[in-house]
């Protein structure tokens, strides 16, 4: 198949720092690096052959992820648990219908019954908040708790919501960022009532609510998301176009006309599963949901619920317009005026559309299936939900130290980083498409460790919640500024990171992790000691990659050395990263365990090694023995978390099916990543087979189906697939484009069987940065049947980050006397001691400081005997395994210190005597430990 057609996809100010290497690259210098084909690096398609889309909102259908699309496993549901109503891209006001039965985001699709449209939102959490005060228009003189209705006559589209009651009232909602607009179409003949709570969310709330003569104001204090003791306030103003003829509070279920003021509270109905280490640990090992996932919420108010009813004789439509604010009661009003002045709804409607066409529109994709459109479309949809912004129009905004703090002029302060989850692939997408914002965003990370003092897991408004594990909030704004978003204070990011590390609000068990090299298992404050380790190394790996774009080498080395712990979980006896006793003994292990795992087991946790996929692959035995058990992983796409396979319902798994790239078989990952587009979503409300987490998995989706993906945290390079689409155009708006074009493509015809890059013939599975920074194009020849050959050379598997040299250096290792380091007897058998002795230039004195961290000879690896960790373990050499016993980093002072012990290498008593055999000891700084590297 010849490729003709080339279509532009500009990815404009996204910043990929340099990328390339050989299939194992050391650190982030990436020394020797091979770069993309420049044969026209800075080519620019002209622009008639790019693809546009109209009105791309109309593929959108916000219902998806309101019914469950697979089996519940426990941590969260089997829904994407979105909501269908109206908001603005990363809105603070996100105006959406509330069915009477619960599900996490507020709306269960099968239910259909309403019991309010509450302002906040959250989508897709696998845990309940906001839900903060339900408006619900009635009929008659007494409050009522629900609704009812049919998806016959309920509409939504991005910016709006629209939905006709059972009973003949309509409802219509739209919001800008901060406001919102309704119309509420009362039937004739009847008495227009609605009701406000003002004590009323998800969770337990209260609040209070004044009543005047054509106007509703307040605030609501709410919070207590997963079960954490996170608060925050909201304040509301709703002004309406008719003046009330009959007001007051309800309380106990009637209504209290003498009453113009009330406050009051109420218990939450959303369940909240244990995510956090200090209710994981009350467990007791007791799995699955344990609470009852879809409750039914009480028909009785807050105690602060206003009723209100109006005159629609002449005019049967009200409309209500209102503004919120997490600061100020006239920070809520300011935020109206501002934002919607004298526009109409139409006009605040349509304004909101073009600004999510405006936004959805930076990705076009030609061809495909309408189902495909609306698929894609929606995820790109749900993907820019959240952050949301939570500065007033002035900048005002509450910190996390309780104070209100001002943005500089032209910023807006961001809320809501389901950390854990977006880390992965959503915040590079938004820097992606919307640098600026995404730079408001990193800043907003920033603005949050520093007035908090550390930087939490899982933050929801002004507040920390201590949910999940890891450490990412560093990782998102890392991410952010390899993608290009750079306008925000970096420096600051990673010092304010560098101080969290030794914080045990930020990092639970750090002084075991920096001391050992892991988290071992019964550290305190852990939930999940492995999984929890391998969080921390990915945060410090994409942490030392920021140090090195700001100029910082030493934290760079540094960060990058503690990335290296996950070799100290590898047991090379069972393949697996595995949990690992205080002792370094290996406690009982079973490959689908959930213990010592945070929402997945070992079998799909193994994986999780980013940014150093060779060098996991060179310790599970290599290629030959990775692509069989990829192969067998991914029998199952979802099969949940405690099974051998795949788990991608959920983040632990998602960078998985882009690993076949580091092993030779790309077309393996198109075939993986084509199946799970095609078939774990959809363009129906059960379109997503687990929660959403507020855009991560839309993301992934976005990314898998444009044959892209960020795999390493932290980094800009890019690993394929292949296109779902014929044709795709990305614009960011700077002038730098990508034109993807794949003829063909479709659910079936995923195989690359041959590239072009700027028009030079490419096998390689990844796009370094000079692609992104400077455009050029990709032109796909894809077919129906896998090509095994195309991207299977070892040199051109995507790059991998180690701590060694990037080139290997070969040599002596001079100690004690100018004695060397040598091999006994010169043999090879595993189990040889290492000792010192005269140097003669034998092959057994010729040492290779390997890019992996090791140091080897003979083709064996320098080894601590049995992984021991003790004063006094002897040094032998031994298959070369990829373990914490094979690390051997050079420090400033001439030591080589092995990490998994913690100690360094020695010549006992300091002798120099020939065949004194070498041991661990710990680091003294004399001479016995002192070793003159090669060059």
């Amino acid at each position: 198949m010849t490729v003709r057609q080339m279509i532009t996809v500009a990815l404009a100010t996204v910043l990929l720092t340099g990328a390339g290497g050989t299939p194992a690259v050391a650190g982030a210098a990436l020394t020797g690096a091979k770069h993309l084909p420049a044969a026209d690096v800075k080519h620019r398609p002209d622009a008639k052959h790019r693809t546009t889309v109209e009105d791309p909102a109309q593929y959108v259908n916000p219902f998806v992820g309101t019914q469950q699309g697979a089996i519940d496993f426990g941590n969260g549901g089997g829904a994407g648990n979105t909501f269908p109503g109206a908001s603005a891209p990363m809105g603070m006001v996100q105006w959406s219908p509330d069915t009477v039965t619960y599900q996490h985001g507020g709306y269960l699709y099968s239910d259909q019954r309403i019991r309010g449209f509450s302002l906040t939102h959250i989508s897709g959490a696998g845990c309940g908040d906001y839900g903060n005060i339900p408006f619900l228009p009635i009929l008659g003189d007494s409050p009522v708790g629900h609704e009812s209705f049919s998806h016959d006559h309920e509409s939504a589209t991005p910016g709006s919501y629209a939905v006709t009651f059972d009973n003949g009232l309509r409802t219509e909602l739209t919001t800008t960022q901060r406001s919102g607009v309704a119309r509420f179409s009362y039937p004739a003949g009847q008495r227009a009532s609605l009701t406000v709570d003002a004590g009323r969310a998800f969770n337990s709330a209260s609040g209070s609510v004044a009543i005047g003569t054509d106007s509703i104001s307040g605030y609501t204090d709410g919070g207590g998301f997963c079960g954490s003791n996170n608060r925050y306030r909201i304040y509301f103003t709703a002004v309406f176009d008719h003046p009330f003829t009959r007001s007051g509070i309800v309380q106990d279920g009637r209504l209290d006309t003498g009453r113009r003021t009330a406050s009051g509270e109420s218990r939450g109905v959303a369940p909240q599963p244990p995510r956090t280490a200090k209710a994981q640990a009350e467990l007791a090992g007791h799995r699955g949901p344990g609470l009852a996932l879809h409750p039914d919420a009480p028909d009785t108010g807050s105690g602060a619920q206003a009723l209100v009813s109006f005159d629609t004789s002449d005019n049967p439509t009200v409309t209500a317009r209102v503004g919120i604010s997490f600061t100020s009661a006239e920070g809520a009003r300011a935020n109206l005026d501002a934002e919607q002045g004298q526009r109409d709804f139409d006009q605040v409607r349509d304004g909101t559309r073009a600004a999510w066409n405006d936004l959805l529109g930076r990705i076009a994709v030609g061809g495909g299936t309408t189902k495909q459109q609306r698929t894609f479309y929606t995820a790109l949809y749900h993907s820019f939900l959240h952050p949301s912004v939570l500065s007033d129009v002035d900048g005002r905004y509450p910190g996390f130290d309780g104070q209100v703090h001002r943005t500089d002029p032209g910023r807006v302060h961001y809320a809501d980083f389901s950390g854990w989850d977006v880390y992965r692939s959503e915040m590079q997408l938004i820097a992606l498409l919307a640098p600026k914002e995404a730079s408001d965003i990193a800043q907003s990370v920033v603005d949050q460790g520093a007035q908090a003092g550390y930087f939490d897991r899982w933050t929801l408004a002004n507040g920390g919640t201590g949910v999940m594990v890891g450490d990412p909030l560093p990782t998102i704004a890392a991410g952010m500024y390899a993608f290009g978003a750079t306008d925000f204070d970096a420096a600051g990011l990673l010092r304010l990171a560098l101080a969290g590390r030794s914080d045990d609000r930020e990092r639970p068990g750090h002084a075991a992790y920096d001391g050992q090299g892991y988290l071992p298992v019964g550290t305190s404050g852990i939930w999940g000691s492995a999984a929890s380790t391998l969080e921390y190394n990915t945060a410090d790996f994409a942490l030392a990659q920021l140090a090195g774009s700001l100029g910082d080498s030493a934290d760079h080395d540094a960060l990058l050395h503690r990335a290296a712990g996950w070799r100290n979980l590898f047991n090379t006896d069972s393949g697996y990263l595995q949990p690992r006793d205080a002792d370094h003994g290996w406690p009982s292990f079973q490959p689908t365990q959930q213990d010592e795992y945070v929402e997945g087991d070992a079998a799909q946790y193994t994986w999780m090694v980013p940014f150093n996929h060779r060098g996991l692959f060179d310790a599970m035995g290599g290629n030959a023995a990775v692509v069989p058990r990829l192969d067998s992983f991914f029998e199952k796409l979802n099969a949940g978390p405690d099974a051998a396979h795949s788990y991608l319902g959920n983040e632990p798994s998602l960078n998985t099916p882009w690993t076949y790239d580091y092993a030779g078989r790309p077309d393996r990952t198109a075939d993986v990543v084509r199946r799970a587009v095609t078939t774990l979503f959809s363009d129906a409300p059960d379109g997503e087979v687990g929660n959403d987490d507020l855009g991560e998995m839309s993301s992934w989706a976005v990314w898998g189906m444009l044959g892209l993906y960020p795999q390493v945290p932290g980094r800009a390079e890019l690993v394929l697939a292949s296109p779902l689409f014929p044709q795709i155009t990305v614009t960011r708006g700077n002038g730098p484009s990508i034109d993807i074009s794949a003829p063909g493509a479709s659910a079936d015809v995923r195989y690359v069987h041959g590239l072009r890059v700027n028009g030079t013939a490419s096998t390689r599975p990844w796009t370094g940065s000079e692609l992104i920074t400077d455009g050029g194009t990709m032109e796909y020849q894809l077919a129906a049947d896998p090509d095994p050959a195309w991207g299977h050379d070892p040199q051109d598997a995507p790059p991998s980050f180690d701590v060694g040299p990037a080139q290997s250096v070969t040599g002596q290792v001079t100690g004690l006397a100018g004695k060397c380091l040598d091999v006994a007897g010169g043999k090879s058998d595993w189990g040889t001691p290492v000792q010192i002795s005269g140097c003669t230039g034998a092959d057994g004195q010729r040492w290779t400081l390997a890019g992996d961290g090791t140091v080897r000879a003979l083709d064996r690896c320098l080894d601590a005997d049995h992984s021991g960790t003790a004063d006094g373990t002897v040094i032998q050499v031994w298959g070369c395994n990829g373990t914490g016993a094979q690390q051997w980093w050079p420090r400033p002072d001439g030591s080589l210190y092995n990490p998994s012990a913690g100690r360094c290498l020695d010549a006992p008593h300091s002798r120099s005597a020939d065949g004194t055999r070498l041991q661990l000891w710990d680091c003294n700084g004399t001479g016995a430990q002192r070793w003159t590297m090669p060059h």
